[in-house]
Formats: structure tokens, sequence, C-alpha cells
């Protein structure tokens, strides 16, 4: 069963479909490709596994078809890595009708979205994400970009897609790892805007872990639902869709002090939302129970609920570049109770006294690095 959402951006606006089978057949996308050069951007991973299906479903309408293979994980999300696809585009001479078609997970479609928002000052693109993560966050809403090492994803663009095709089916393949770093943004997007939602996914976890993808087709629907509102009420970030960063501050820290890729953006957000909500108890009153609540569920997903054990300094230092920091004082997202968000300021007392309960995962001995990846409490049937 196929479901379609709409992201309603007035002439911007694009269908999200969801369901399984789509990428051996979906109108939504051969309507998009009939007659056009195509890239298809891809990475080492994703490619052996789904890259041969697409290519088979647009060299049927397509005028003429490139596959760019990317290098896999954070830290191939660079300048270096995105000229690549730049160089095959010129080397195929696609002008600027051209259409670029992501294939894979949240770095797939942030270099590829970024490609195309630049290539010849802009052409189309459409999304289809490989991850659970990549499905119910980073391929709704034209964000896109790179990473630089003063800061996670700090030069981008906003350039929506033309669509989003989300084929359940591939998350077979997707490691037990990725799975849980997908979660953590599903547990956001409840902890956020929809306590009810919150106690489905509390309700259906083991279902989620297991691989049961009617459950699993209702989280992605849901997310992308609540994602596709904030974006269509305030698609550049100006206000309401900061409320999408619950525990990003946090998180993008922790990605950017240990190196990109070392931990998961997914597992990064698990223990940043554990500090956000402790912030919250602090500075808004959140009750204590209900945040124990979210850090209960953050590691029934497999993801860590604590932070690493730096002083605040560091911590301060990689937040103030935060791209929600104004003048390099940063912004939190926190929960005055669950199901609703607020984004502002806070104390320095407050937030010396969250770094001081949260950030306690200790460093392995003779520095080899942080504990990683977590244990998951449920491994799907191959």
């Amino acid at each position: 069963m196929t479901t379609t959402l709409n992201l309603d951006l007035g002439e911007r606006s694009y269908p999200i479909e969801v369901g399984t089978g789509l990428l051996g057949q979906s109108e939504t996308l051969l309507h998009r490709v009939a007659g056009r050069q195509v890239a298809i951007v891809t990475n080492s991973v994703v490619g052996s596994h789904y890259a041969a299906a697409l290519e088979r479903q647009i060299d049927a309408v397509a005028a003429q078809r490139i596959t760019v293979v990317l290098p896999d994980g954070e830290a191939a999300k660079s300048w270096e890595t995105l000229d690549r696809v730049f160089t095959a585009l010129l080397e195929a001479r696609f002008d600027r009708s051209a259409l670029i078609v992501a294939l894979g997970g949240g770095v797939v479609g942030d270099m590829a979205g970024f490609a195309a928002a630049i290539y010849q000052r802009g052409i189309e693109w459409f999304q289809i994400p490989t991850t659970l993560l990549a499905m119910v966050d980073s391929s709704v809403g034209g964000k896109t970009g790179i990473n630089h090492p003063a800061g996670k994803n700090m030069l981008g663009a906003f350039h929506q897609p033309l669509g989003v095709l989300a084929d359940l089916d591939v998350l077979a393949t997707l490691p037990a790892r990725e799975l849980s770093a997908g979660l953590a943004e599903v547990i956001k997007h409840g902890a956020i805007a929809d306590a009810q939602y919150l106690d489905a996914i509390e309700r259906d976890l083991p279902k989620l872990l297991g691989g049961d993808w009617s459950a699993m087709g209702a989280v992605v629907s849901r997310s992308c639902e609540i994602k596709a509102a904030v974006v269509a009420a305030d698609e550049r970030e100006g206000g309401l869709r900061a409320i999408l960063n619950f525990g990003h501050t946090f998180g993008h820290a922790i990605e950017a002090e240990l190196g990109y890729g070392v931990w998961l953006h997914g597992e990064a957000v698990g223990a940043g939302m554990v500090m956000a909500a402790e912030l919250s108890c602090r500075v808004d009153g959140l009750d204590r129970a209900h945040a124990q609540r979210l850090r209960a569920l953050i590691a029934a997903a497999g993801l860590p609920v604590e932070a690493p054990a730096w002083p605040l300094e560091t911590w301060l230092r990689r937040m103030s570049s935060d791209k929600k920091a104004q003048a390099g004082n940063p912004k939190f997202v926190r929960i005055p109770r669950l199901g609703e968000a607020v984004v502002g300021r806070v104390p320095s007392d407050d937030l010396a006294a969250t770094v001081a309960a949260t950030a306690t995962l200790l460093q392995l001995p003779g520095g080899l690095g942080y504990i990683g990846p977590f244990p998951h409490p449920q491994t799907r049937p191959q």
C-alpha cells in the first residue's frame, strides 16, 4: 500500500510517496525524469544494492542517464566529494534542464541537493532516501549542504526537490545501528509535536526494531506529516522550523568534536535529546518523570543516553558556531511538556548544570575514542 502526502509550498509543492515496491515502478518518478538528462547520485554501499533497479526504470524514459558513485559516510560530506558530482555533470554536458536523483541516506541527499542548487545556478532534483533517518527527516524540507571542520552543515542552500519517494523495501538491508539512528528523529517528532505519537512509538518500538514494515510505514508517514506541516509554515527556518532541531545543538557539537562519522547523526541526536530534556527540566519545568521516560525510550531504541564528558568550555566552543547561534550565543530547543517545543537562549548556570549531569561518558583507555556503536536490544531477522 502506498501513501502520498503533500508538502504545501505553493508553486514549489511536491509529493512525498511512502510505500513498498516503488523503486521498481513509480509514476511519480517516471513523470519527472521522462525525456531529460538524469544524473543518479548515490554512494558505494547503496549503489551496490539499488542503483541497477533505478537505472532500468530511468533508462526506459530518460534522454540520457549517468550514475555518480560517491564514498560512503559522513566524513565524505565535503567540497572535494561534491566536486565529483560537478565534474561528472560537466563531462556529460548536462544542461540547465537536467535532473539530479539522489539515491541514498542523508549524506547523499544533502550533497546531491546542494549540487543541484548551485550547478549552473540551479537545476531540479528528486529525493529517494534509503535510510530511515533520511526518510523521516533530511529528505523532506529542502535543506542541502556539506560540513565544514568548524561545524555541521555550515555550507548549503534551501533547495526543494520535485518529490520524495520512500520505498520501505530498502530498509531490509539497513544495519541495526542505522535503523536506531533513524529512530532518533522519529522520537524527536513525537517529543516536540505529538505526545500521542510518542505513545505509539513507545508501544510499537519492538515491532520497529524487528522489521515490521506496517509499523514502519506508519511512523514514516506520521513523521513526514509532522515535518511537512512545520516546513510549510516556515520554509527557511525563520521561526517555527527551528523546533525540528531538538537535541541537535548538543548533537552537532558531539559530531564535530568527535570527528564526523565517529558517531552517526542519530546517535549524537539521541544523546543530545537527553541533554535537551534535562535542560528543559531546569529551564521550563518539564516533569522529570517525562524526561526519564524519554531517556528510557531513547535507550530502548539502541541509542546513547550519555554524552562525552568534555569540559563546559569545549561544549560552548562547538555550540557557539551552531547555525542557530546569534553572535556566538547558542539557542536551544526545549520541551516544557511532551509534544510541545520552544526555542531560545538559556541561563548559563542551567546550561552548565545540564552538561555536568549528562555529559558523563568517559573516554576509553589509550585515547581510542568513545564507546560505540551502542547496544541494540533486538536484531532484525536477516
